[in-house]
């Protein structure tokens, strides 16, 4: 019998990874993270989803605990956030998350209490090479794939953790949770960012942080076109949210200049670029070379790339990545490796 920590958001998909560890004969324990102490709708931090976590184990008859590790998150997640976008970044608060917080603290107290395997209600899988190499694996349902956000896990990382639900479709979880009785069942997905309210959105989170600087909107001939109301708010590749005088081509944000307060904008051709550089890049086991399919966004089309003398080169012309987001290299469905734009 394997003891394992399972970490219980209070949504349907961790709801039905518990089951399953119990269904395996496993001894399970449940963990929710209280992580955000402000306001939340999200479906992911707020008090609803620890009560929610709470009346599945006890539906399931599991142990269920809640670790507050709300300063973590404020110094790992919130305050990067809030500091990359001052700077004019696209930040990943959910990567973050799993790096700094799920497979880090979380990960490290389940050791350190005895637990062999902590298992997760992310849509991903664990595949094992013929040379045992463990790597993260899309899921079943491509639509729901958390994959993308798993890219930062080691071997260790991956060797202690269960992903049960990677092998089903989100409706199969649904089904499960339904024939469990599991209040749960039709609970609405959580947003991405779960300390950002629906009502109030990021501006307004920002505003009460950092000062919203306006800014100007040049073309690629350095001439004023329009303006932007923060541009601590603006993000690479962005067409909409900005005031820009009539134009008979869609324009999008091809640069952003702090400093000066000025955001630059093109054709969608200006936008394209045959490499991108990167920082902090890492392999899921060993280095990787020729071309493999890079994805830029959680659920974004994964184009041609390559490494060479540490820049991303594409094989064909790609839109411009906003800095700070991630970029995951996919061979097979399977990753092998990730970096962050610069």
């Amino acid at each position: 019998m394997t003891r394992v920590m399972v970490a219980m958001s209070g949504g349907v998909d961790s709801s039905v990874a518990a089951a399953l560890a119990r269904e395996n004969g496993d001894d399970v324990v449940g963990v929710t993270l209280k992580l955000w102490g402000g306001e939340s709708d999200s479906g992911c931090c707020s008090v609803s989803d620890v009560d929610d976590a709470r009346r599945v184990a006890d539906a399931l008859g599991i142990e269920h605990h809640v670790f507050n590790l709300g300063e973590d998150f404020d110094e790992y997640v919130v305050a990067p956030y809030v500091k990359a976008h001052s700077a004019g970044l696209t930040p990943n608060p959910c990567i973050e998350c799993n790096r700094h917080i799920k497979f880090d603290r979380l990960l490290n107290r389940a050791k350190a209490l005895g637990f062999e395997k902590i298992v997760t209600g992310h849509h991903a899988r664990i595949v094992k090479q013929k040379n045992e190499t463990l790597r993260i694996a899309r899921a079943e349902d491509e639509a729901k794939d958390q994959s993308y956000v798993l890219y930062m896990l080691d071997q260790k990382q991956i060797s202690s953790l269960r992903l049960p639900i990677g092998e089903m479709t989100k409706d199969q979880v649904r089904e499960k949770a339904n024939s469990l009785g599991l209040r749960v069942a039709t609970k609405p997905d959580s947003q991405d960012v779960c300390f950002i309210t629906r009502e109030k959105g990021r501006a307004d989170f920002l505003r009460q942080r950092i000062p919203l600087t306006s800014g100007r909107v040049v073309d690629e001939n350095g001439s004023e076109v329009g303006q932007v109301e923060a541009i601590e708010l603006v993000t690479i590749g962005q067409r909409r949210g900005m005031l820009l005088a009539g134009g008979k081509e869609p324009r999008y944000v091809n640069n952003i200049d702090v400093e000066s307060a000025t955001v630059t904008v093109g054709t969608p051709d200006q936008l394209l670029v045959k490499q991108t550089e990167f920082r902090d890049l890492l392999w899921s086991a060993e280095k990787t070379g020729g071309e493999f399919l890079v994805q830029t966004s959680a659920h974004g089309k994964p184009k041609l790339a390559k490494v060479e003398e540490g820049l991303l080169v594409w094989k064909d012309a790609h839109s411009r990545v906003a800095s700070g987001q991630s970029l995951v290299f996919y061979k097979e469905n399977q990753v092998i490796g990730g970096a962050i734009a610069i």
